[in-house]
């Protein structure tokens, strides 16, 4: 999938909330062009085709990114500083999906250009509504920049 077309790119170490996010996004048929990745170096890699995915077209950005914030290696919060910070990624709009309702990690998404911070809820059909309401949103009603 190096230059296909990515819509969504989910960036989640935890394997079962990247499986209830991929199945809720299925349901939808909102995953056909949907990769994910396990921590933030790999996106990193990904988003600025560096690495493993060095042949990738970095013109291909994805319509959205859905970041966690606690990983291994590079935590979102640094994926969303290197993103918004470069001005050919910064237009990517980026949903945080965590666990965290810590204020600081809120108030440090939107100060560093989140679109949206979401807490994920602890149910199955919560979350299933939650993810695949946003990706309605962002991959079906939301305009975004090219």
């Amino acid at each position: 999938m190096n230059n296909s077309r990515v819509e969504v790119l989910l960036v989640e170490d935890n394997l079962h909330d990247a499986e209830m996010t991929i199945r809720a996004l299925r349901k939808v048929n909102l995953a056909n062009r949907l990769i994910h990745l396990k921590d933030g170096a790999e996106a990193l890699d990904f988003i600025f085709a560096k690495g493993t995915f060095a042949e990738r077209d970095v013109e291909n950005k994805p319509k959205v990114i859905l970041l966690d914030i606690k990983m291994p290696k590079v935590d979102g919060i640094e994926v969303l500083r290197q993103i918004k910070s470069n001005d050919a990624t910064k237009t990517i709009p980026v949903v945080i999906m965590t666990s965290s309702k810590e204020e600081q990690d809120i108030i440090t998404s939107y100060d560093l250009g989140v679109n949206s911070y979401v807490v994920k809820p602890v149910d199955f059909e919560g979350f299933a509504k939650a993810v695949s309401e946003l990706g309605l949103y962002w991959l079906i009603i939301n305009q975004a920049a090219d």
